[in-house]
């Protein structure tokens, strides 16, 4: 019978680690790797029945890729400390690995979550992740931020959600802003990708009103609105971040 090892990742997650790892006994291993936390992470998930290692981050990517080997079964499932794994999706993963004829590799959609209310438009609403495959078919692509997964193999979908906490107060968003700006800013640049005033000013505008009307982020009310706001704003950080580099005023190398 395949088995299966969830992986989280953690870095100061004491607030929601417990709840996070809370939803995973149905996993036959449960695996944090841990980047030297202050607060206690790791001893809380080593109390919740988790096996911890630690390992010193670099990036997303990087983390998540050394952690796989680590995996004592045939099957991994990724999770983030902000997420949980519904009743129906681990339920979904067990008859999944357990069936013959199983992909190499299945994205789950996930259910996010703003200011405690879950956004269901803003473009938000199309939200995969792949983040369950065999062990020794998946590999993260070395990026530094929004890491993505390449199978060898062949790729299914379930049906199950996570439920993605993603932000939990506007101080954690800006925090978010502000790392996630920069490391995408520095991708770019890298890419050779240049912006103007003209596009600084553009940009923003454009991104808050396709997040706000044509991907329907009126329908989620006020909610709706500041997603769709803090959307432009993220736009704005990371062009005139961009921007910035252009003039030869900043060191581009991202900040972890």
């Amino acid at each position: 019978m395949s088995k299966l090892t969830a992986i989280v990742t953690t870095y100061n997650e004491a607030e929601q680690i417990e709840a996070c790892l809370g939803r995973l006994g149905f996993a036959d291993e449960v695996l944090v790797v841990d980047s030297f936390s202050t607060d206690g992470t790791a001893d809380i998930a080593r109390a919740c029945g988790a096996h911890v290692v630690q390992h010193e981050y670099e990036s997303p990517a990087a983390q998540k890729n050394w952690a796989i080997p680590q995996a004592g079964n045939e099957w991994v499932l990724v999770v983030d400390a902000d997420e949980w794994v519904t009743a129906e999706l681990a339920a979904e993963i067990e008859a999944t690995i357990a069936g013959e004829g199983a992909d190499d590799g299945y994205e789950i959609k996930r259910r996010n979550y703003f200011l405690g209310r879950e956004i269901r438009h803003s473009g938000w609403q199309n939200d995969r992740v792949l983040r369950l495959f065999r062990r020794d078919r998946g590999r993260y692509v070395a990026r530094q931020v929004h890491e993505r997964m390449q199978i060898d193999g062949s790729v299914g979908r379930l049906r199950g959600r996570l439920i993605h906490h993603s932000y939990r107060s506007l101080d954690d968003y800006w925090r978010k802003l502000k790392r996630y700006a920069e490391w995408n800013a520095v991708e770019a640049r890298r890419r050779g990708v240049r912006v103007s005033p003209v596009y600084m000013m553009l940009h923003p505008a454009l991104r808050f009103w396709k997040a706000y009307l044509l991907q329907g982020g009126f329908l989620d009310g006020g909610h709706g609105l500041a997603v769709s706001l803090l959307t432009a704003i993220y736009a704005a950080a990371k062009d005139i971040r961009i921007w910035e580099m252009q003039q030869g005023g900043a060191q581009e190398k991202a900040e972890v």
